[in-house]
């Protein structure tokens, strides 16, 4: 068994006995002012307990009394020195609360059962490599120096609630590229000043960051999550104050608070097992800042904001199946990117009029492209909007238009103003049938023509003669039949052109609705 080390003080021994039971070792006051780690408040030498006494017990402890499991729960310290676990093997489990250290917390390649920091006050936290068989607990810690996490496994759960962390000297606040975490990654009203790096994560279960915080408005990100795996839900949404976090829909009459962000988000490449959801979020970016969802692949989209970014949204190549979205989530003109975004199905939240989801096309290309009208067009028809699919289907040939010569332009205008680029066919039918009434009325206002063939001698029918020039594939025998000459001549080469004009444009509308768009 190892010996307690000489010259320990009495806190110390106090410790150095309640490790071998597995029982706490409580050196708090009672007064949650004095006790609170954080406070700029001194902490005499009762508390005082160095890193090395710890380190001695977890890396080389006594062993555990008969019938009682060794473990370190100590509360209420203040620990001094460099507490230096870089690469230990800590099999007892670890719970600190409310404890103070004075100099940065070092657990490189460290391998631990469990780790619990529960409001504790710590400089800096280095863990790279770190890997734990269970959870790893830092909710309602200080870290003004920030944590690094970088390729760290964690076994099961890493909590994060309410941790208030800054920035190192590179500007992260917490730098966990390829982490690892078997279940679940809560960080929930988390306060961050600096970037949070997630690039390659992967997470078993949720990351959710419900309530948080994050201020980097002086560097590119706020958060950097590209290229990470989570295979149930990111939650980007209101997170509830109270005592207990659970996670959840928040209870009726709990206060809430938003998750708000200050600086650009990158989610390129990430892959979502369950849903993308940010709701009520606010992000707050500025000059080259984006919400950028590059190339994301996710079953749910839900973004419902109550007000656009103040920047730039980006959805290029991205791949969902059901968009849920609201009229207010989305900047104006030159703020989205939506090339090569596909969606299977919409679910608007609240009013959200065709008119503006077309206007939202527009405002997502400023030059045309056909790809995002057609994927909202294919989209409608899947829920069987199919007279709405049609009309963004207009508005993209319209759009087309725009970029044609002047004859395109035209010829374009006849089209949509006779049949709607054949998404309206109904006006051809009523087009016909305006001009034949009114070429039958002009030819029934005039003695008959005499006839081609004199010894024929047709019966002269206004009404057969005015259809007979409007259908340009078909012969009722009065077209040619009659010698027109002056008014009537002109007004018979009228009607023969237009009908051929809306014989082409009803032909080519035709085809283009068996294209399906």
């Amino acid at each position: 068994m190892t010996e307690p080390l000489e010259g320990l003080t009495p806190a110390e021994a106090r410790l150095w006995d309640a490790f071998r039971r597995g029982d706490p070792c409580d050196l708090r006051t009672g007064d949650p002012e004095l006790d609170d780690p954080a406070a700029d408040l001194e902490w005499d030498a009762s508390r005082t307990v160095r890193a090395i006494v710890v380190a001695r017990l977890l890396l080389d402890g006594p062993g555990r009394e008969p019938g009682r499991v060794a473990a370190l729960k100590l509360a209420g310290a203040l620990l001094t020195g460099v507490l230096d676990l870089s690469g230990g093997q800590v099999r007892p489990y670890v719970e600190l609360r409310d404890c103070r250290f004075d100099c940065r917390l070092l657990l490189p390649e460290a391998h631990f059962s469990t780790l619990r920091l529960l409001r504790c006050a710590v400089p800096r936290v280095e863990a790279a490599r770190l890997s734990t068989e269970g959870d790893l607990h830092l909710p309602r810690c200080t870290v003004p120096g920030g944590i690094r996490l970088t390729d760290a496994h964690i076994g099961t759960d890493l909590l994060l609630n309410q941790l208030v962390v800054g920035q190192d000297r590179s500007g992260q606040a917490i730098s966990a590229d390829g982490l690892t975490v078997a279940q679940d990654m809560e960080a929930e009203l988390v306060e961050a000043a600096g970037e949070i790096s997630l690039r390659s994560a992967r997470i078993g279960g949720r990351l959710s960051l419900r309530g948080s915080t994050l201020r980097n408005p002086y560097g590119r990100y706020a958060l950097n999550a590209a290229r990470v795996t989570v295979e149930h839900t990111l939650y980007l949404s209101s997170g509830w104050l109270s005592g207990h976090l659970d996670g959840g829909t928040p209870p009726v009459g709990v206060r809430t608070r938003r998750f708000s962000c200050e600086g650009g988000v990158r989610l390129d490449d990430g892959r979502f097992g369950n849903a993308v959801i940010a709701d009520k979020a606010r992000f707050h970016l500025v000059g080259a800042q984006t919400l950028s969802l590059r190339r994301i692949q996710t079953p749910e989209l839900r973004l419902t904001l109550d007000e656009p970014p103040s920047g730039r949204i980006s959805l290029a190549g991205a791949r969902v199946g059901n968009l849920t979205d609201a009229r207010s989530s989305w900047p104006g003109a030159g703020g989205i990117d939506l090339a090569g975004f596909s969606y299977e199905s919409l679910a608007p939240q609240g009013s959200f009029p065709l008119s503006r989801r077309i206007a939202w096309l527009a405002d997502a290309t400023p030059e045309y492209n056909p790809d995002p009208y057609e994927t909202l067009a294919q989209a409608l028809r899947g829920s069987g909007e199919d007279s709405q699919a049609r009309e963004v289907l207009l508005a993209k040939q319209r759009r087309r238009r725009e970029t044609l010569p002047l004859a395109g332009k035209v010829w374009g205008c006849l089209q949509d103003v006779t049949v709607g680029y054949g998404y309206r066919p109904g006006r051809a039918a009523l087009w016909m049938a305006v001009l034949w009434a009114v070429g039958a009325l002009y030819f029934a206002g005039r003695p008959a023509p005499p006839p081609v063939d004199e010894q024929a001698w047709p019966h002269w029918n206004p009404a057969l003669l005015a259809l007979d020039l409007l259908l340009p594939f078909a012969d009722l025998g009065q077209s040619n039949a009659w010698r027109l000459s002056g008014a009537a001549q002109w007004i018979a080469a009228g009607m023969n052109l237009l009908g051929w004009m809306l014989a082409t444009t009803v032909a080519a509308g035709a085809s283009r609705l068996l294209r399906r768009g």
